[in-house]
């Protein structure tokens, strides 16, 4: 039987617990350095409180070191990991391979998606290296997915199933640190896919102005879970440690009650931790951060991945403008708005405009600022206040059912609670005399057993066994119960699984002779592992340049004349050279058809 896994986003210590609560197997968080969200980094404490948290209910926290390390920081990396391993992590993900010869405590090893692994050989050789879990390029698709765990069948599976999409190759994007210090790669991404370009034709003509030609909508694949398991994912990932509490809370909901209903059609698949979520929301994604939903490329390439008007949220559809007035906007559909609800839509020169509903009759909403909207223009609610206070009101509970059997003898009570995994057992000398009535004799047993309280436990029914009805003291059955709750929570503490560092093949030959700065050397340890491995040329890694001109800094299955239908393989109206410009950076478009993939060259605008 297979384990499957719901992978959840934590900012931080309350954001983690609130992921929990919500029905996630397991966390992955910032280490205090070297992560690859800079902002979402965590203290090694709080990372030891939410350990102690999840732990409770078999959930798993995997700590992101997964940016590159420069030789004067190998020291400081080290200490870090081995702080966040004494915390209690389970795993650490990178992309480093200096964490490989770094002298750590045995924790599982997962290789990031900033390694982007996207083949059977790649797969086979991590696997070989050391890892426990490979997590896969968002891009891939469900053929290559199943190739690739077909490869390793004993290496665990991850892919991204939720969220924001890097528009290049993870980990072989160097867009940001063409353009400033700052670089995806350590942990401090620009966002440069995220700007406005103009698109330039080789005679200097522009094809499209101020247009974010490399921003993509928002991953949504809750519609391939189980296709996705069939290829071979053990564990599904939610995007989102920058975003809010609310968007973890309900995105982890909508995506535990689709994978409950997964398992629960299937003898194959049994899920990773414990607990029932009591959700008392109705989890959407469509009410959170969204810019329009993509499946991306998992059934293969095509058309309607890009968001060229804006990088922003715009929610969900409520419908169009049929009548503009002065002070209102009539439309069918829009009276599913409320006061207090933020509406957006697309102005007359293409940008978001974002506005705010003052009240509603029937199909008629007034608006703050209703400027700009048309006859025609399609409205957007990006802010439903009913659902935001829903969610704020929500006081949503995970507890683990316990079974609990009574043994009721003249001079001895025994406790057996057992959660199907683990099992506790106490017991109390006492004289008990037979019931005068039995009946509420065996029902003060049962409520009293049943009262777990603020525990992280729920009685799902008392089995009393006795040989006649007898009395027992409301106060004897719950300290009984208090003291058996403790000893369970003890025994599931030791029954918890230490990590295991999966040993190193030593003999195992990496698919390449030779690495250039596209495979992320930075510094001794890094390409003390390659060498050792049968790498016999190491290039410094492109985080290392001062300069970029020339340099292939995105390489994509995204592709912008695909996306504007005019692919090289389908007749395009203009087969010459094309560029994207933004400020005083310009970035030539290359592409390579037969592999069906799309990379960006800086040039110098002298050039």
């Amino acid at each position: 039987m297979r384990t499957i896994e719901l992978l959840a986003p934590a900012k931080n210590y309350e954001y983690g617990c609130a992921a929990v609560d919500c029905g996630a197997d397991a966390l992955y968080v910032g280490a205090p350095g070297f992560g690859a969200r800079v902002d979402a980094a965590v203290s090694v404490g709080d990372i030891a409180r939410l350990c102690d948290y999840a732990h409770r209910f078999g959930v798993r926290v995997f700590v992101t070191m997964n940016t590159l390390v420069f030789a004067d920081e190998l020291r400081e990396a080290e200490r870090i990991a081995r702080e966040v391993c004494r915390a209690g992590a389970d795993a650490l993900i990178v992309q480093d391979m200096a964490f490989l010869r770094m002298d750590l405590p045995p924790v599982e090893l997962h290789a990031s998606t900033q390694m982007c692994t996207m083949t059977p050989d790649r797969a086979r050789f991590w696997s070989d290296a050391g890892f426990s879990r490979i997590i896969l390029e968002r891009a891939a698709t469900l053929a290559e997915i199943r190739g690739i765990a077909d490869a390793v069948p004993d290496t665990g599976i991850e892919a991204f199933v939720h969220g924001a999409i890097c528009v290049a190759y993870s980990g072989q994007c160097y867009l940001s640190r063409s353009m400033s210090p700052r670089s995806g790669n350590r942990g401090a991404c620009l966002q440069a896919c995220r700007l406005p370009y103009d698109l330039v034709d080789e005679n200097g003509k522009r094809l499209m102005s101020g247009k974010h030609l490399l921003s993509l909508r928002d991953l949504n694949l809750s519609q391939h879970l189980d296709d996705m398991a069939n290829a071979g994912v053990s564990s599904f990932k939610i995007e989102g440690r920058l975003k809010d509490i609310n968007y973890v809370r309900n995105v982890v909901g909508w995506y535990r009650n689709r994978l409950d209903g997964l398992i629960a059609g299937r003898s194959d698949l049994r899920r990773a931790s414990q607990g029932v979520s009591a959700l008392d929301f109705s989890p959407d994604p469509r009410k959170s951060f969204s810019r329009g939903a993509t499946s991306y490329y998992i059934n293969g390439a095509s058309r309607g991945a890009a968001s060229f008007d804006t990088p922003k949220s715009f929610g969900e559809p409520v419908g169009k403008a049929t009548r503009v007035a002065r002070d209102f906007v009539e439309g069918a559909g829009l009276g599913v708005l409320a006061a207090g609800d933020g509406v957006c839509f697309a102005g007359p020169d293409g940008g978001l405009v974002g506005t705010r509903v003052n009240r509603v009759e029937g199909d008629r909403i007034f608006l703050n600022r209703p400027g700009g909207i048309r006859a025609g223009t399609a409205l957007f609610r990006n802010y439903d206040r009913r659902f935001v206070a829903a969610l704020n009101r929500a006081r949503t509970r995970r507890r683990i059912q316990v079974a609990a059997y009574v043994s009721v003898g003249p001079q001895r009570l025994a406790l057996t609670l057992d959660d199907g995994r683990v099992s506790a057992g106490c017991s109390v000398d006492g004289d008990f005399a037979a019931a005068r009535n039995p009946s509420q004799a065996e029902e003060t047993i049962r409520t009293q057993i049943s009262k777990t309280g603020d525990t992280i436990y729920a009685v799902s029914g008392v089995e009393i066994r006795c040989d006649e009805p007898r009395f027992v003291p409301v106060a004897v059955l719950n300290a009984l119960r208090r003291t058996c709750i403790e000893k369970l929570d003890g025994n599931r503490s030791a029954a918890y699984p230490g990590p295991v560092r999966r040993p190193e093949n030593r003999q195992a030959v990496f698919p390449q002779t030779a690495l250039t700065g596209a495979d992320n050397v930075t510094n001794p340890l890094a390409e003390r592992f390659y060498r050792e491995h049968g790498v016999e040329t190491v290039e410094a890694g492109y985080d290392l340049n001062d300069r970029f001109d020339g340099v292939r800094v995105m390489r994509m299955r995204y592709c912008l004349r695909r996306e504007i239908g005019q692919c090289l393989r389908e007749r395009p109206d203009y087969r010459g050279r094309l560029f994207i410009e933004t400020g005083r950076n310009r970035y030539e478009l290359m592409f390579d058809c037969k592999r069906c993939e799309m990379s960006v060259v800086c040039r110098n605008r002298t050039e």
